[in-house]
């Protein structure tokens, strides 16, 4: 525990021990007799793309690198990402999807051919990374695929054969190729993107004109093993909106909607980024104070009334939730780190974003009936990252252990939870005080996910879990001695989870919650 964490801790526990000082309570009642939508476990994807060092260092470093490595893939990277229990992995982006070739990325490495990253910084692309090092990438931390295919600067054709290339089971010329590239046995892929951002990046396409070419990938852009067409069905995700419009909902959901048998989508994507004071991205993501932290987390609550306005559309023309909403980009986006390539989207993490993270969670769970997948942007060392890494050295972020704190809620039957949120203002920002949700896993505990957004007191959790049999409780506290308190790499754990006293007592949960902080409770039956 650091020093400042700790007389931080320290006030806190003080000031509620004085005469007459209490800190306010927030009652919240959780029903278990109601459960609602299961909380899909691939709300908590990944994304890594060809962007600055996201690839290339961070998970990259070639089989001679000095840095422990297995075929090239950094061991410790590896390890980090397995405790989080990654269930999906989008690949290869991002606007770099839509200029991707995939044959310049298999073979001999010393034989493909260097290109130009022109989405991001016009640097070198070595191909180093391509299929088959992103599926070793995938198998090694037990993860599924989400291939995003080129659909502004390529092909039908080309997609069908890269779909061919890594999951033809029969002896076809592409099965024999990925073979002889030492990978004999198919590829599974969960999930095709078809495009990226279309109405931009992606080719500053209209929605009629994208549906147009959905159509046409969908139809000819095939997995080649049987096996993987029905009990391990491929789902196609199609491009969606980037603004709170409608207008590219409503073009691809009518489409769905009068689709014949030669196609199909199974989702349909969505972007969002917490940018609070618009574009570019301008706030800073280590020298910011409170007002900075109120309107950042009052951006990202948008995220809810976003969701809320496609899956209108949505359940207009699929009431029965069929095509899922995937959130395959959110995060924070903030201004890059100073004295670092602008085109690398290099930003520190601090106890900010990971309230932030945990926000987004929050609603992604409570929308869990119509959005069952998401992938925050991104993985390594880009944006909102998991990992940050610089040679041999490697850190993990605040966001990184909100996401391991979160691990049991993976496919957990969702609970309702009403609470009297109260709220914290800050100048003319007002937020909810408090955020929760709760669920139920497999093995029957009781989880609750309790969000103190006030920034400068505590809040005491009085929870009512009336027809609950509790033996046991515990809980883990993500919370630092500021909002902007960072994990770098001379002091990796300035902010980590920590052990908080929890009680449990007669149907009743009482516990006390740290300014700006994030505390996940586990309830044994």
């Amino acid at each position: 525990m650091t020093r400042r964490y700790a007389v931080v801790l320290g006030l806190v526990a003080l000031l509620l021990s004085l005469p007459g000082y209490a800190a306010d309570t927030v009652h919240l009642a959780v029903d278990p007799s109601k459960p609602g939508a299961r909380i899909d476990r691939n709300l908590f994807g990944q994304f890594a793309e060809n962007l600055g060092q996201g690839l290339y260092e961070g998970i990259w470093v070639g089989p001679d690198s000095p840095i422990p490595n297995t075929r090239g893939i950094r061991n410790d990277v590896v390890a980090a990402l397995r405790e989080l229990k990654v269930p999906n992995v989008r690949w290869p982006g991002g606007c770099f999807a839509d200029q991707y070739h995939w044959r310049k990325g298999i073979g001999p490495r010393d034989k493909r051919p260097a290109t130009v990253n022109s989405a991001w910084g016009d640097v070198i692309d070595t191909n180093a990374f391509g299929t088959d090092e992103f599926m070793d990438f995938i198998q090694q931390i037990g993860s599924t695929p989400y291939v995003s295919v080129n659909v502004g600067s390529g092909t039908p054709q080309e997609a069908a054969e890269w779909l061919e290339y890594m999951t033809a089971a029969a002896p076809t010329a592409l099965a024999r190729e990925r073979a002889a590239n030492g990978h004999p046995e198919p590829y599974r892929v969960g999930f095709l993107g078809i495009g990226n951002e279309s109405w931009d990046c992606g080719g500053a396409m209209s929605p009629e004109y994208y549906v147009s070419l959905m159509k046409v990938y969908s139809r000819f852009v095939l997995n080649m093993n049987p096996a993987q067409r029905e009990h391990e069905q491929m789902l196609k995700i199609a491009v969606g909106p980037g603004t709170p419009s409608t207008q590219w909902t409503e073009a691809v959901m009518q489409a769905w909607k009068q689709h014949t048998w030669s196609w199909n989508i199974n989702g349909l994507s969505l972007h969002w980024y917490t940018v609070p004071k618009g574009w570019p991205p301008s706030t800073d993501s280590v020298k910011f104070g409170l007002d900075d932290y109120a309107s950042s987390l009052k951006a990202t609550l948008f995220m809810d009334e976003f969701l809320r306005k496609q899956e209108a559309v949505m359940d207009t023309y699929d009431p029965e939730k069929k095509v899922t909403l995937t959130v395959d980009e959110w995060g924070a986006w903030h201004a890059p780190l100073a004295g670092t390539n602008p085109a690398f989207l290099v930003q520190q993490n601090s106890m900010r974003d990971a309230v932030l993270a945990a926000l987004n969670l929050n609603i992604f769970a409570r929308h869990a009936a119509r959005v069952r997948m998401a992938n925050i942007a991104q993985m390594v060392n880009v944006l909102q990252a998991m990992i940050l890494t610089d040679k041999e050295k490697m850190v993990l972020t605040p966001t990184y252990y909100i996401f391991k704190m979160y691990v049991p809620f993976q496919d957990a039957t969702s609970l309702p939870v009403t609470l009297d949120a109260g709220t914290y203002s800050r100048g003319n920002v007002k937020l909810p005080r408090v955020d929760a949700i709760a669920a139920r896993d497999a093995a029957g505990r009781l989880l609750l996910s309790l969000t103190n957004l006030d920034a400068e007191s505590p809040v005491v959790i009085d929870a009512d879990l009336a027809g609950v049999t509790a033996k046991s409780a515990t809980a883990q506290t993500l919370a630092a001695a500021a909002v902007n308190s960072v994990n770098t790499f001379a002091a990796p754990a300035t902010v980590v989870p920590r052990a908080t006293a929890v009680t449990v007592h007669g149907g009743k949960l009482n516990i006390t919650l740290a300014p700006a902080s994030v505390t996940v409770v586990a309830i044994e039956p």
